[in-house]
């Protein structure tokens, strides 16, 4: 036995060893895959493939494009194989997409992971050989890590992108104010990112203040980078953004707009589900709405509606209000109340997973609160903080 090497000691205690895939990826075979593995993340998280439609936030159109155009590049369904356990790739390409005309290389381009621009034939060029810059630049911004806590985050992510849909937030190109606070979003290469946190001051190594950052990214993973890595990739990125905060204008004014209902009512509903969740915590689950009509026709039917938990309904609280926009009124809700939705996943009546999104787990008196600070005006400067179970500024 002394002269049985590993593999021989391996093959006679009968332990099979898996062969492992040491081929180097090239860096359009990496592009490739890290690209379906933003969709596969989308999957995961609402149980399809993402779809086309004007009605869709921008994120989910993005990557019901890269979908299509992933179909059309036969090196994908190979490279990708073993990752698409959920046949993503064995769609027809949506008709939405003119894609029928090109090429692989052009497909690429399309999608962000475009080849190398020199001449393929040319031997004096290094491929797939970072310069000292990009490695440079690949270090300032640090490992990504799976985020352990995304759950928290993710509601965050799903109003910035209703507000950015809605026009409540805007992009501006990052530079004019190169600023990085806590609560701030940006959009870095192609991914939205929200600092979460910021450490001590520390001084860089040419005697400037700098900070370690804890950045949380759409794709649930975060990295700790520190705050002028991120400005200087922002700076570098032709598509890095900053998101405005809330502009939510006026609630009440004389200027009449598309959305604007002369009288209208907030109700506040409890459910009466026999969810056990719904159950257990039946007294601070609350769905707000807005309405320019009668309450009761609204919420008619709701045992039939995923909206409402496919459950009857309690109205537990309405106020009227004159001269509102709908839209910003409901913004405003999901701003304040973000950090407080419910997450639970119900069937609806055909057995599909539905995750409605318009309940919190709130108070009634913190809703009575927050309706007292839309009419003085000074909702603007809180948020619901779940820990407190307060409106904080």
């Amino acid at each position: 036995m002394a002269d049985m090497n590993d593999d021989d000691l391996l093959d006679a205690l009968g332990v099979e060893v898996p062969s492992l895939k040491t081929a180097n990826r090239t860096p359009r075979e990496e592009r490739i895959i890290a690209g379906f593995e933003d969709i596969l993340r989308f999957y995961q998280t609402h149980g399809r493939a993402p779809l086309h439609g004007e009605g869709r936030d921008i994120f989910e159109r993005l990557y019901a494009v890269r979908l299509d155009q992933l179909r059309k590049i036969p090196e994908a369904q190979t490279l990708l194989a073993e990752l698409d356990s959920p046949c993503l790739l064995s769609g027809t390409v949506a008709a939405s997409v003119d894609v029928g005309d090109l090429d692989e290389d052009a497909l690429l381009a399309e999608l962000g992971v475009g080849g190398e621009s020199v001449d393929q034939d040319d031997i004096t060029v290094l491929r797939h050989v970072r310069s000292s810059t990009e490695k440079r630049a690949a270090e300032e911004i640090a490992d990504r890590t799976p985020c352990a806590d995304y759950d928290k985050f993710q509601p965050l992510f799903e109003l910035a992108e209703r507000d950015l849909k809605s026009a409540v937030r805007k992009t501006l190109r990052f530079g004019r104010d190169a600023s990085i606070e806590v609560g701030n979003y940006f959009i870095v290469g192609g991914q939205l990112a929200y600092v979460a946190e910021i450490g001590e001051t520390i001084k860089a190594p040419n005697g400037e203040s700098d900070a370690r950052l804890r950045v949380i990214y759409a794709n649930g993973t975060e990295s700790n980078l520190l705050r002028r890595s991120l400005q200087r990739a922002l700076y570098k990125d032709d598509t890095g953004r900053r998101l405005t905060d809330p502009d939510t204008g006026p609630l009440f004014g004389d200027a009449p707009e598309p959305d604007d209902i002369e009288v209208g009512t907030i109700y506040v509903l409890r459910s009466l589900s026999s969810h056990p969740f719904v159950t257990e915590h039946r007294e601070l689950i609350h769905k707000i709405g807005v309405t320019g009509g009668k309450v009761e026709t609204r919420i008619a039917g709701a045992e039939k509606d995923a909206t409402y938990l496919l459950a009857d309904v309690e109205v537990v609280a309405t106020y009227k209000l004159h001269n509102l926009n709908r839209t910003r009124l409901e913004n405003i809700f999901h701003r304040v109340f973000g950090a407080a939705q419910l997450d639970l996943t119900i069937e609806d009546r055909f057995g599909h997973p539905v995750k409605p999104r318009e309940w919190f787990l709130i108070p009634l008196h913190v809703i009575d609160e927050a309706v007292e600070r839309i009419r003085d005006g000074s909702i603007t400067d809180v948020a619901y903080d779940p820990q407190t179970a307060r409106l904080v500024s």
